[in-house]
């Protein structure tokens, strides 16, 4: 797993990562997995309008990319805008919980090991924005993470019908990190924005809120924990009646139902805790990560946040054949007085 630490300007930072990359013989649309063609240019040039309006950053930044790359910017633009709109080969799990003594969030990602090496772990402390750390398999576009104000945010991913031009999974976990404070803030730009690929956001922040939110380019739908439950969990497929319509049941979606079945009955008959988050994920109450790598796929990362207690908790590579107790942590704290609320981040080795 990369590990990149991003600060400055988005164009600033997009450049310094491209040109590194490139230093080292890596160029990022060279992916075997993914071909850049008319119908994906003819999508993205649609979508560019709609992040000049909600989100011109991302676009300097992607551009600082192209330019450290030494490749063009159109290039850059329809490899990383049209990611989760035109494929299927994200699976994870999310889940959180909230009670008295705990506000916790978990996710497993789940995907092609052939392409390990270029998975990431990032530090963002860019102008303009919050500061968060987040894992991907999408170099700029996140998957799941943390801001500074302890709003965690992670997506599962849904098989891509109905598209239409706007912002993608991974560009929507990534302005919600950089953008948004509290649960209800990501909930009402989740409602306006244009949304172009099928996915499922979890999120959860410091007070306590949680909820996963089942959207599309039609729908978004707001799933709130069931009365005297105090956690949410979802996989790779829509669960509420208005969106079960927009789900593709003939495909492989690597035991999804069984996922979310699992993860939903160990929330509902256990104990509350961060442990119990930890177990889940590592697949001690049923399947959730207990892939064959043979067959090139597997858990590459397993991510708990301790939002009460401000710490990261993660595994690079699959829970149930790692270790829990030698996991790092990433400990996080806001210096308002200081620093004006940026992110310090201390990294140490931790055991439970």
């Amino acid at each position: 797993m990369y590990h990149g630490r991003f600060k400055g300007s988005h164009y600033e930072c997009g450049y310094h990562w491209g040109a590194l990359l490139y230093k080292n013989n890596k160029i990022i649309t060279n992916q075997a997995t993914f071909i850049i063609n008319d119908k994906r240019k003819t999508f993205v040039k649609k979508c560019i309008p709609i992040y000049q309006k909600y989100y011109p950053e991302i676009l300097n930044e992607i551009k600082g990319i192209a330019d450290g790359q030494k490749i063009s910017y159109e290039e850059m633009l329809t490899f990383l805008l049209s990611m989760y709109c035109f494929e299927f080969n994200n699976r994870c799990t999310c889940l959180a919980i909230s009670d008295e003594s705990n506000i916790v969030f978990g996710r497993n990602s789940d995907f092609l090991i052939e392409l390990e090496k270029l998975y990431m772990n990032c530090l963002y402390s860019l102008d303009n924005g919050y500061a968060f750390n987040a894992n991907t398999t999408a170099f700029v576009e996140m998957e799941d993470g943390v801001n500074e104000y302890g709003l965690a945010v992670g997506l599962t991913f849904i098989y891509p019908q109905n598209i239409i031009p706007g912002f993608n999974a991974g560009m929507l976990v990534r302005y919600l990190l950089e953008k948004c404070k509290t649960v209800k803030e990501a909930i009402s730009f989740l409602k306006e924005v244009p949304i172009a690929s099928n996915q499922t956001i979890t999120l959860a922040d410091s007070v306590g809120d949680i909820v996963v939110v089942e959207c599309n380019s039609q729908k978004v739908v707001i799933i709130n924990p069931l009365e005297n439950e105090n956690y949410v969990a979802t996989a790779n497929n829509f669960n509420s009646l208005q969106m079960k319509k927009y789900f593709h049941y003939n495909i492989d979606d690597w035991n999804s139902s069984l996922r979310n079945q699992v993860a939903n009955y160990a929330l509902k008959t256990n104990h509350l805790s961060k442990k119990l988050v930890f177990e889940i994920l590592s697949g001690k109450y049923g399947f959730m990560c207990q892939y064959d790598r043979k067959k090139g796929a597997d858990t590459v990362w397993s991510v708990v946040y301790d939002l009460k207690n401000k710490k990261i908790y993660r595994v690079e590579g699959n829970p149930s054949r790692k270790n829990i107790k030698k996991i790092n942590v990433l400990v996080f704290y806001i210096d308002s007085v200081i620093n004006k609320a940026r992110m310090n981040i201390y990294v140490r080795a931790f055991k439970m």
